[in-house]
């Protein structure tokens, strides 16, 4: 068996000869000797097709997945049930293969999925527009910060809370550092943003306030009071949101939120080892001329019949690199296609019910692990489908014997906050049943 690269001594040679070289050595000749390696490359023998299709399988045994483990583990990417139908469609050859539509009028599938998908977030948050092909919630967070400065001009302050996840926070400074825009952190009390730190911080200078709601440590925020105060100051409430969520919390708009962003991972796409995911955007009509990334429209061609178009332009490959909104998007359309048939599948008496069970069965697992001697819950807050569970021992002992016992532990908050420490979070979804959960509080026991 060859290595599919099936070239005889014989081509080699033939090819040697047309370049005018004796060896393949000779092609290196233009290298000093001292920099060139005088040895074999350190790498295993050449395998056949079936030796390398054993080796791969049985390194992939040594891997656990959530198929084997029970996951309460959350922290911004989570385990919702996926119905078949979603994959079945999505991996059909003619989306899975579809591409960038730099050709807007003979890709009218794509276009269709992308119009079906925005329209459907801006169902969701109550705003009036909403954007595709952003990379993850994180990059839809910058996206929106750039977004909020450029329409503000002269501000160039951002203000984000400390509730936010910390991720996202890193991904916001790396971004907006190199292009000159301070960022300042609200601290936070009891797990939610500070509202008087807010009104210490906010200043005309400040372009955009970032809220997550439900926030980081899975608490849902009173939004209200924070975008009043945002307002006062004539700056832009941006809200990062747990899409899910919405199928019973008030939406962005309704609370009156310009922007909200956030990452719809949870409509019907997997884990998929964090990544790839779809960040979107939804904004006001006022800040709709801002909006990065791809945004489509629905028309009627030369005969009348209904037809979708790229519109308001504003990417780098369509305009002036200096005068556009986004340079950081990409095509996620086949993510969106899969959020877009989750949504279709469950609809909106669906996503209410899957929302409901996330919030009743994240309550039981806190009535049952806080009833167990040395935990406590860390913020006495109403809380959507994560909860932050102080404990007395070591989080990262905990949650190795909880993987013992074949059960995916929560996120260590020590990692990002010192004043959290021997605290964890813990996520349920509507996945997870009563015997797991009451495993899980009788591991926690045990320990």
């Amino acid at each position: 068996m060859h290595k599919f690269i099936p070239n005889t001594k014989e081509d080699k040679n033939k090819m040697l000869e047309a370049i005018g070289v004796e060896s393949i050595d000779d092609l290196f000749s233009e290298i000093p000797e001292a920099l060139r390696l005088d040895r074999d490359l350190d790498l295993p023998e050449q395998m056949a097709e079936m030796e390398l299709r054993k080796h791969m399988q049985d390194l992939g045994k040594k891997n656990q997945s959530i198929d084997d483990l029970t996951c309460f583990l959350g922290a911004g990417a989570y385990d919702h049930y996926i119905p078949s139908v979603v994959k079945n469609l999505a991996s059909r050859g003619e989306f899975y293969t579809a591409y960038t539509p730099y050709q807007p009028e003979i890709s009218q599938g794509t276009l269709r999925v992308i119009f079906e998908y925005q329209t459907m977030i801006s169902e969701l948050t109550g705003l009036y527009a909403s954007n595709a092909s952003l990379y993850d919630g994180q990059t839809a967070v910058v996206e929106g910060a750039i977004m909020a400065v450029a329409k503000m001009r002269k501000r160039e302050t951002v203000l984000v809370s400390k509730s936010v996840h910390p991720e996202t926070r890193k991904v916001l400074r790396t971004y907006l550092e190199h292009q000159d825009i301070k960022v300042i952190e609200i601290d936070i009390d009891n797990g939610v943003t500070d509202i008087d730190d807010l009104k210490e911080k906010i200043s005309k200078d400040v372009a955009t306030v970032i809220v997550q709601s439900p926030n980081f440590f899975g608490i849902i925020e009173d939004i209200e009071p924070l975008v009043e105060v945002t307002h006062e100051k004539k700056s832009i409430f941006m809200q990062s949101v747990d899409p899910m969520s919405l199928g019973i919390l008030k939406s962005p708009g309704e609370m009156g939120v310009d922007i909200a962003v956030g990452d719809a991972q949870c409509f019907g796409n997997g884990l998929n080892f964090g990544g790839p995911y779809l960040g979107f955007i939804a904004t006001t009509d006022k800040l709709f001329r801002k909006l990065p990334g791809r945004i489509v429209g629905e028309t009627t061609d030369e005969e009348g019949k209904r037809a979708y178009v790229l519109t308001l332009q504003a990417r780098e490959q369509h305009i002036r690199r200096e005068r556009a909104t986004s340079n950081i998007c990409s095509n996620q359309a086949l993510n969106a296609l899969m959020a877009t048939i989750y949504l279709s599948t469950v609809g909106k008496q669906g996503l209410k019910e899957i929302a409901l069970q996330c919030i009743n069965k994240t309550n039981y697992a806190i009535e049952k692990i806080t009833a167990l001697e040395g935990y406590e819950l860390l913020f006495d807050q109403p809380v959507f489908k994560e909860f932050a569970i102080k404990g007395t021992s070591d989080v990262q002992k905990i949650k190795d014997k909880l993987l013992a016992e074949g059960i995916l532990g929560g996120y260590s908050l020590g990692t990002e906050y010192d004043t959290f420490k021997n605290s964890a979070l813990y996520a349920v979804t509507e996945k997870r049943t009563k015997v797991e959960i009451d495993k899980l509080a009788e591991v926690l026991e045990v320990i």
